[in-house]
């Protein structure tokens, strides 16, 4: 299955998710992504440092986040949770999961109709079933 089929059958197909994009772990390139939802290098380098820290409460990378909030898509969400593999951020009724696999980085966006658990649920099971297969 290719990158972009995984954006639009996985995470945008499943009703949870309204746009979403997969760039690389290394940030150096996007593989897929709803059209018109761009994650730009800069907030994904953002994205890397907050999900690469170590100290996920206090470094910072995530003290920064839970401050300044993080950005994606040109939009600010405030960082609500960020633990091992995935950082989730909310925006009034809509809100972000991103979540890292070995050698991607998926970020979801959920609408003010979605229920968050179901949309963070998704982007999850997505990157479980990744890192089964290596990725």
């Amino acid at each position: 299955m290719s990158w972009q089929a995984y954006v639009d059958s996985s995470l945008v197909g499943s009703g949870h998710i309204d746009k979403a994009a997969i760039v690389s772990a290394a940030g150096d390139s996007t593989w897929a992504a709803t059209p018109g939802f761009t994650v730009s290098p800069s907030e994904i380098t953002s994205i890397i440092s907050i999900l690469n820290e170590t100290d996920k409460s206090n470094g910072p990378a995530a003290t920064k986040a839970f401050a300044e909030g993080i950005h994606v898509g040109g939009e600010r969400y405030v960082a609500t949770r960020n633990e091992d593999r995935h950082v989730y951020g909310r925006q009034g009724r809509t809100g972000i999961c991103i979540v890292k696999t070995k050698q991607a980085i998926l970020v979801g966006h959920y609408g003010e109709n979605a229920q968050a658990g179901n949309a963070t649920q998704t982007v999850e099971a997505l990157a479980d079933y990744l890192i089964g297969l290596g990725y």
